[in-house]
């Protein structure tokens, strides 16, 4: 059991020091970078779409989209048109670490982006615990899932700094509750902002597009 613990210290540090020089090069450029997280299905990659159509001409946006098999989200980022995407397939690996991440920056020119998104594989566990030089993880969660989620997966909510809840759409379809996500969500990260959208009707879309903006607000555009 000792030993075990001594590798995975191991395996974390040495991410932990890759994902500092990411951060480095980020910093150096102004770019901002979330990482998106979220169970398979909740909707990140139709977040995704939706951003690109609405910010592209705004904001300078580059995507990592990470998969485990295929290169189906980032096609889909392209078709809606993401002019710099680049995919990250894992191979069977349950979330992205630093070491793919930094494999794909080197041929990434960050003075051209504002804003990086890293489409992180879908997982509420393994991500959790893998810095990508982000400034934040985001966290989606839709309400096609039990909204008790945050319970369940509490380090992936303490460690990000907004939750979106998606598909509100479907709200009233199943016993899922607004306000008992959020209330659990923020009984474990009380500083945990809140958004919640329709990627099908659009509702709550402009909000999110709007706290983008005031994050890049520092960043001159």
């Amino acid at each position: 059991m000792n030993e075990r613990i001594r590798v995975e210290k191991s395996i974390l540090s040495e991410n932990d020091k890759l994902a500092s020089a990411a951060r480095r090069q980020f910093l150096d450029r102004s770019v901002v970078v979330l990482n998106l997280v979220s169970s398979p299905g909740a909707g990140k990659t139709s977040l995704l779409e939706k951003t690109l159509q609405a910010l592209r001409t705004e904001i300078r946006i580059g995507l990592i989209a990470g998969d485990v098999q295929t290169e189906n989200d980032a096609e889909r980022l392209l078709k809606a048109g993401g002019e710099s995407v680049w995919p990250l397939v894992t191979g069977g690996a349950c979330h992205l670490d630093a070491r793919m991440v930094n494999t794909v920056l080197d041929g990434v020119d960050l003075g051209k982006l504002d804003l990086l998104f890293i489409e992180n594989v879908g997982n509420l566990v393994c991500p959790s615990s893998f810095d990508l030089g982000e400034l934040m993880k985001v966290v989606l969660i839709s309400t096609a899932e039990g909204d008790d989620k945050p319970l369940k997966y509490p380090a992936m909510f303490r460690r990000s700094g907004l939750m979106v809840v998606n598909k509100t759409d479907l709200l009233g379809m199943s016993d899922f509750s607004m306000q008992r996500v959020i209330d659990n969500a923020r009984s474990i990260n009380p500083d945990l902002e809140v958004i919640a959208t329709s990627c099908r009707t659009g509702a709550g879309l402009e909000v999110w597009f709007a706290w983008l903006k005031r994050l890049l607000s520092p960043v001159e555009l």
